[in-house]
Order: C-alpha cells, then structure tokens, then sequence
C-alpha cells in the first residue's frame, strides 16, 4: 500500500499538518455534514487537545463502512481503518492515536492527531 507515490502524499500532506489552513479546513468539513446529503461521505466533529498538542476528527457516520457493507466486504473495513496509522506515521509530523472505530463496532471512530516533538 505504501508504494513511493503515496509516500509522497503522505509527506506533502504532513507538511501542512496543524497549519491554520488545515485546521480551518477541518471545522469546514466538520459543519459540512456531508453524509446529510451523500450516504457514502462522512459526518463528523473537530475537536482541538486542550493542551495545545492536536486534535481529533471524531465520525458519527462512515462512506466507507456503508460501501463495504453493500459490497458484502465489512469484515475487510478495520484493515482499511489501520492505514489511518500507517500513513500518518509517513507523514512524518504527528502520531495517531485512536479509541474506536465504527467498522469495529464503536460509538464512533476517533482520528486522533498528536504533534510529534
């Protein structure tokens, strides 16, 4: 999954990553609620670390869960979940942390991102 092509995206994206423009454009997908108007996109709330060092990107709802449901291919979606690790860890820049996930049968699926010191 990690070939040099998505290497790159992966860096190019954690280079922005904390930035004003990355955290304004999380607060706009968060009001967006996109999945109020496309079933297969995602709804979801931005919450900032009191302490400065991140933040979380909490989904209430999953495109990609309900895809996978209808292919009859659920059972793969945590696997899918776990790139969220694997490619932050390539953007060099934060480390990922996270509670639950939908596909696994959480309240919800956190995505949570610490600033690497």
């Amino acid at each position: 999954m990690m070939t040099k092509p998505m290497k790159w995206f992966c860096r190019m994206g954690g280079k922005s990553k904390f930035s004003k423009k990355d955290i304004d454009g999380m607060k706009k997908t968060a009001a967006l609620k996109a999945t109020d108007r496309n079933s297969y996109s995602w709804n979801m709330d931005f919450y900032p670390y009191d302490d400065g060092s991140g933040y979380e990107a909490r989904f209430s709802s999953c495109g990609i869960c309900k895809l996978m449901k209808e292919y009859g291919l659920y059972e793969l979606t945590p696997a899918l979940c776990h790139l969220d690790y694997t490619m932050t860890d390539a953007s060099g820049t934060a480390e990922f942390v996270r509670k639950y996930t939908l596909a696994s049968g959480g309240p919800y699926c956190d995505c949570g991102y610490k600033k690497k010191v």
